[in-house]
């Protein structure tokens, strides 16, 4: 195992880099389709096409998922996405042609570099074209590359963050992975509770973000967002799909704080490629676990 989000058939992972703008995209791709759900947990999300993963609507397939900085003008590299899609034949048939269903989340992160610079069409074609099952690169690379944490006193005195990843084996030929873009406004916090990355005072010590907003000493920076996926070969409905993002979103609870604020956008989506049979509720506990990894791994490799 790669310990990646390619470590489940069906999943391949393209990432674009700027290093000099600081900003970068993330696509998942999932050529075959995949069932997928999606919970929104944070207050100021930026996302594309979320609406159509709500169980009761009609389109049951989507073929890749688009992780990007360049906050809301962000979202237009899914333009790209779809039309590498597209010339691929891949998509949902309507007839004349296939459209690509792509759902879509952004981070903030125009104060890292250039903020005229942001993922566009270019940079999301880039992105699938560079997609394969044998990525597994994670730290400031794609969408992560713009990454920061702990941002209670501005982006100065942040920690970096990035993109991670991890995986599980719950039987013998069942998977189930995360990939994290961590951006997020509080601290990260190890397995045991420790701060390993977040907002640093003038020292370079962190300041515990939770414990200085009990003080009232500051109002906070509201730039932030950590987006994320888990991918299963397991089975899965539309229904359960939405069911192991919700229970997925304790990966974050667990290892960031404050979590889920009104300064943040915090997403997850799930998607599922196969047809393994599996217990729900062990998946969705996976699924929580496999992404509080991923965003420790985040930190450990930027």
């Amino acid at each position: 195992m790669k310990n990646y989000l390619t470590d489940v058939p069906g999943i391949k992972v393209g990432h674009v880099s700027n290093q000099e703008a600081k900003t970068g995209c993330t696509v998942i791709v999932t050529e075959n389709g995949a069932t997928a759900g999606v919970d929104v947990r944070g207050d100021a999300p930026g996302t594309r096409e979320t609406a159509l993963l709500d169980p009761l609507k009609t389109v049951e397939q989507i073929h890749a998922v688009l992780l990007t900085g360049g906050s809301a003008f962000g979202l237009a590299a899914a333009d790209g996405v779809m039309a590498a899609l597209e010339e691929d034949e891949i998509g949902f048939d309507v007839g004349v042609t296939k459209v690509p269903i792509v759902p879509a989340a952004v981070i903030f992160d125009l104060d890292q570099g250039q903020a005229e610079v942001r993922p566009d069409h270019k940079m999301g074609y880039q992105a699938v074209q560079n997609s394969s099952t044998t990525e597994q690169r994670t730290g400031q690379v794609g969408v992560g590359i713009g990454c920061s944490v702990g941002k209670l006193l501005g982006p100065q005195q942040a920690s970096p963050g990035g993109l991670g990843s991890a995986s599980l084996k719950l039987n013998k030929d069942t998977y189930i992975s995360a990939l994290v873009a961590v951006n997020a406004f509080g601290d990260i916090l190890d397995d045991k509770g420790n701060i390993i990355a977040g907002c640093k005072d003038d020292d370079g010590n962190f300041i515990n973000t939770y414990q200085s907003l009990q003080k009232e000493e500051i109002s906070g920076f509201g730039k932030n967002t950590t987006i994320g996926v888990v991918a299963t070969n397991a089975k899965l409905s539309k229904t359960e799909a939405n069911k192991v993002a919700q229970v997925a979103h304790n990966g974050y609870a667990n290892h960031i704080k404050p979590v889920h604020t009104m300064l943040d956008g915090d997403t997850i989506f799930a998607l599922s490629t196969g047809q393994k049979e599996i217990e729900l509720n062990l998946l969705a506990t996976a699924a929580s676990e496999v992404m509080g990894q991923a965003i420790v791994n985040a930190i450990e490799n930027v």
